[in-house]
C-alpha cells in the first residue's frame, strides 16, 4: 500500500513523513523516520463524555525492544510497565501539544507513538513530538498546530542539530524545544553549567531549524487536501458570568490585595465569597434567568468563579505589578535550609523550605552493584545517580489513595535528576552509587526547584565532592494582549493561573537544567530570554542561603555509609579475580566479609564498613594481578604440603610451588622433614611454565628463621618487590 512521504533535510540528515499507508483506522496517522529510526504516530478522537470539565488528553509513547534487535529480559519475555524513560517522552509529546488545543474542547484524545525501529545516531523522542502533530493535524482534529520539536548539541563551540546518544554524551548541552508559528511552546534541557547567554543562543538556533519541519508539515496537508479549520467555540451561556462580575468583583479584589493574610485566610476567604453568592443564587425565584441558568448546569457557577478570579489576578499584576502575597515582580519568598536534619544512619539529609513549600531530601550511597538497570532502547544501560520525587496528598492538605508514582512525580524527579549530573564528582574519584528522595511536605509552587537545593544539602551533608551547589527558582508569566509579565519565584496560584512554569536550575557560574511549559501557542526568543536572566538574581540568591546552611562538603562520611576502594586491574585478568565459577573472588568476600564489584574495564570497587577489611581484600586482588618475574625474591607461608612439595603464599591469593627437589641442597625424603604448614620462607620464582603456574626454590635463598628443620644455605642478596 502506498503512501505519500515528505522528506526534510537539515544539518545533511533527513527526516522523512509518510502518511496514509500504516493505522487507516486511526484519526490520522504519521511514520517519521530519520536514519534507521522509525516513529509510527497516531491520533484518534473520540465523542466527549457528559461531565468532563477539562481535555482529556492521553499522549503514550510505546518502546519495542525488537526495534533494537533485543528480546526483554524478564519471565516473561515481552514488554511490559513502560520504562521510566518512555514515561518522561509521554511527557515530552504532551507538554507542548497540551496548550495547542482550544481550551473548550472536552473530547478524548489519544495520540500513541510506537517506536518500531531504533537507529543509535537518531534518539527516536523529538521524531515522537512531531509526529504528534502531524498525526493530529492528519485526523482533522481542532488543533493550533503545526508544532515541531528538534534536539540541540553543544559539541566545542558548536550547536549540533538533532544529535546522536554519543555526541549527547560528550557535549555540554542536551536541549529539546518545540515551537509553533508563534513562538517557542516547550524547552528541556540539561547542560554543564552552561551561561545564559549560551542558552538562549541554543533555544533560537533550535527554533530556526523548527519552521522547516513546520512548513514540510503544512505542505503534507496540502498536497493531502486536507483543510486546517478551527470550529468556532460553542456558544456559553454569560448570564452567571455577568452576575458573578457585578456582584462577586470587589469581594474578592479586596481579598486578594489582603497582602497580610496567609495563603489559607486568601483561600478560605475566597470560598466563603463562592459559597456566599451559590445561597444567593439558590434564594432567587425559579423564573430568574441567572437561576434558570444555574439548574441547566450547576457547573457554570464553579468554571465562572474561577475564570474571574483568574481575571482579577492577572490584572492585579498586570496594571499594579503586584502579586498575591505583596511581593514584587521578581522577589524570592522567605527561604529556610537546613542540613543534617535526621539520624546520620541517613548517610544525608537536608529540609528546604521557600515560602510555604517544603521538601525533606535524603541522600543514600550504595556500592556499584547498586546501580539501576535500564531495560529499554537507550543504549546507556545503567543508572550510578537515581533522583526519586514523592508527592503525598498531604503535602497540599488533601487525602486521596496512595498509588505509585504518577508521570508528574517520575518528571519532577528526572528533573532534579538532570540538574544535578553536571556537578556530581567523576567515577574514578567517588564511586558510589547514589540515590536521592525528595520528600514533598508542602507545596505551594516549585517543588521540583526545592527538591534540587535540598538534594544538594543533602548530598554535601552525605560527603559527596559536588563540583559546584546547584539552586533552582521556577519563573512564570502573565501575557494580557502586548503586556507581558515574568515573575520570579511563582507559587500554586499563580502556576494555576499564569501562562508559563519556567523552571531554571543551576550553579553561580552557569546553567545546569531547564523546563519551560505554556499554556499558550508560543513566546517569542527575546521573552524566553529575559525569563532566563531574570532567573540568575534569584539563583543567586537562594545558593547563597544554600551556602549558609553547609558551606562546604562534608569531610567525613556517615559511620552508616559503605566504605569503598577503587582501583584499576588490567582487564585481561579480570578471571584470574573471579576464579572458576567464581570460586576465588567468593572466597575473597568471605574471607574479607566485603562486597566487591568488577566492570568490564577493569575497574575494581571494594565495599565494607571496616576500611581495614577492604584494604586487606585489595592487597588479595592486587596480589592475585600483579605479574611475577623469574628470579624475583619473595617472603611467604607455607599454605599446603602435598608429596612432591609444599604451596607458598608469595602475594596475597597467589600461590607459587616448590618441588620437593628444591627444599634443600641435599636430597630430601619427605617435604614434612623440611618445612610445615604455618611456616615463614623466602623464595626465590625458579621459573614460570607456560601454563602459569609459578614454580619457587629454596636452594640458594637466606632464611631469616621460621623454617623447622631446613640448614642455613650460603646467604644471597634480596631483590625488592616490584
Amino acid at each position: 500500500m502506498q503512501g505519500q512521504t515528505k522528506s526534510v533535510s537539515f544539518d545533511g540528515r533527513e527526516i522523512k513523513l509518510t502518511t496514509g499507508r500504516f493505522a487507516p483506522q486511526a484519526g490520522g496517522s504519521v511514520m517519521i523516520e530519520c536514519g534507521d529510526t522509525s516513529v509510527l504516530v497516531t491520533a484518534t478522537k473520540s465523542t466527549g463524555r457528559d461531565g468532563v470539565d477539562f481535555l482529556p488528553l492521553m499522549c503514550d509513547y510505546e518502546e519495542r525492544l525488537y526495534a533494537a534487535g533485543r528480546i526483554p529480559g524478564s519471565f516473561m519475555r515481552r514488554e511490559g510497565r513502560p520504562p521510566e524513560r518512555a514515561t518522561l517522552i509521554s511527557r515530552l509529546i504532551d507538554r507542548p501539544m497540551r496548550p495547542l488545543f482550544p481550551g473548550w474542547m472536552r473530547d478524548d484524545i489519544q495520540i500513541v507513538a510506537t517506536c518500531l525501529s531504533l537507529d543509535e545516531r537518531v534518539p527516536a523522542d523529538v521524531l515522537a513530538v512531531t509526529g504528534a502533530s502531524m498525526a493530529t493535524l492528519m485526523a482533522g482534529i481542532p488543533f493550533q498546530g503545526p508544532m515541531a520539536a528538534v534536539r540541540v548539541g553543544l559539541l566545542g563551540d558548536d550547536f549540533v542539530l538533532n544529535p546522536s546518544y554519543r555526541e549527547i554524551e560528550r557535549g555540554d548541552l542536551d536541549l529539546v524545544v518545540a515551537g509553533t508559528p508563534d513562538g517557542v511552546v516547550m524547552v528541556e534541557a540539561g547542560a554543564n553549567q552552561l551561561s545564559e547567554q549560551d542558552v538562549i543562543e541554543a533555544i533560537d538556533f533550535g527554533y530556526e531549524a523548527i519552521t522547516e519541519l513546520i512548513n514540510a508539515q503544512k505542505e503534507v496537508l496540502k498536497e493531502s487536501g486536507i483543510q486546517q479549520e478551527m470550529p468556532e467555540a460553542p456558544q456559553i451561556d454569560d448570564t452567571i458570568s455577568n452576575y458573578l462580575d457585578k456582584n462577586c468583583t470587589k469581594s474578592i479584589s479586596e481579598v486578594l490585595k489582603n497582602f497580610d493574610q496567609t495563603k489559607e485566610e486568601r483561600d478560605n476567604k475566597i470560598e466563603e465569597i463562592k459559597m456566599s453568592i451559590s445561597s444567593k443564587i439558590d434564594g432567587l425565584k425559579d423564573d430568574n434567568a441567572v437561576k434558570k441558568s444555574y439548574l441547566l448546569n450547576n457547573k457554570l457557577l464553579e468554571n465562572n468563579y474561577k475564570a474571574l478570579t483568574k481575571k482579577l489576578m492577572r490584572d492585579q499584576i498586570i496594571k499594579e505589578g503586584k502579586r498575591v502575597d505583596g511581593r514584587e515582580l521578581n522577589e524570592v519568598r522567605a527561604i529556610d535550609a537546613d542540613a543534617a536534619v535526621l539520624p546520620n544512619r541517613v548517610h544525608g539529609s537536608a529540609l528546604f523550605q521557600r515560602g510555604l513549600t517544603q521538601v525533606l531530601s535524603t541522600a543514600t550511597l550504595g556500592t556499584p552493584s547498586d546501580a539501576q538497570e535500564m531495560d529499554d532502547l537507550n543504549p546507556n544501560t545503567d543508572k550510578t545517580y537515581i533522583h526519586h520525587y514523592n508527592f503525598p496528598p498531604y503535602s497540599v492538605g488533601e487525602t486521596r489513595p496512595m498509588r505509585t508514582p504518577g508521570r508528574r512525580e517520575v518528571g519532577h524527579g528526572a528533573l532534579a535528576e538532570r540538574a544535578l549530573i553536571p556537578v556530581l564528582p567523576a567515577k574514578d574519584t567517588f564511586p558510589y552509587v547514589l540515590r536521592v528522595v525528595s520528600e514533598v511536605l508542602s507545596s505551594n509552587g516549585s517543588t521540583s526547584m526545592a527538591s534540587v537545593c535540598g538534594s544538594t544539602l543533602a548530598l554535601m551533608d552525605a560527603g559527596v565532592p559536588l563540583k559546584a551547589p546547584v539552586g533552582g527558582a521556577a519563573m512564570g508569566l502573565i501575557k494580557e494582549g502586548k503586556e507581558i509579565r515574568i515573575l520570579t519565584d511563582i507559587q500554586g496560584i499563580e502556576d494555576f493561573l499564569g501562562d508559563m512554569d519556567f523552571k531554571v536550575a543551576g550553579t553561580e557560574k552557569g546553567i545546569t537544567a531547564l523546563q519551560m511549559d505554556m499554556k499558550i501557542t508560543g513566546l517569542p526568543i527575546e521573552t524566553i530570554g529575559e525569563a532566563i536572566n531574570q532567573a540568575l538574581p534569584a539563583r543567586t540568591l537562594i545558593l547563597g542561603k544554600m551556602l549558609e546552611a553547609i558551606e562546604t562538603p562534608k569531610e567525613n562520611l556517615s559511620p552508616h555509609a559503605p566504605r569503598l576502594l577503587s582501583f584499576r586491574i588490567d582487564p585481561e585478568l579480570i578471571g584470574t579475580v573471579i576464579g572458576p565459577g567464581g570460586r576465588t573472588i567468593k572466597g575473597i568476600t568471605e574471607r574479607t566479609n566485603t562486597k566487591i564489584d568488577i566492570e568490564d574495564g577493569g575497574i575494581v570497587t571494594i565495599a565494607s564498613h571496616d576500611g581495614a577489611a577492604a584494604e586487606e581484600a585489595q592487597r588479595i586482588i592486587e596480589g592475585l594481578t600483579r605479574k611475577v618475574h623469574e628470579g624475583e625474591i619473595f617472603s611467604g607461608s607455607i599454605t599446603r604440603i602435598i608429596p612432591i612439595g609444599a604451596f607458598v603464599e608469595i602475594l596475597p591469593g597467589k600461590e607459587g610451588m616448590i618441588h620437593i627437589s628444591q627444599l634443600s641442597e641435599a636430597r630430601v625424603e619427605k617435604v614434612e622433614d623440611v618445612v610445615k604448614v604455618g611456616d615463614q620462607v623466602t623464595v626465590r620464582v625458579r621459573e614460570i611454565d607456560n601454563r602459569g603456574r609459578i614454580n619457587l626454590t629454596l636452594r640458594g635463598v637466606s632464611q631469616n628463621g621460621g623454617m623447622s628443620n631446613y640448614p642455613e644455605p650460603t646467604p644471597t642478596p634480596v631483590a625488592p618487590l616490584n
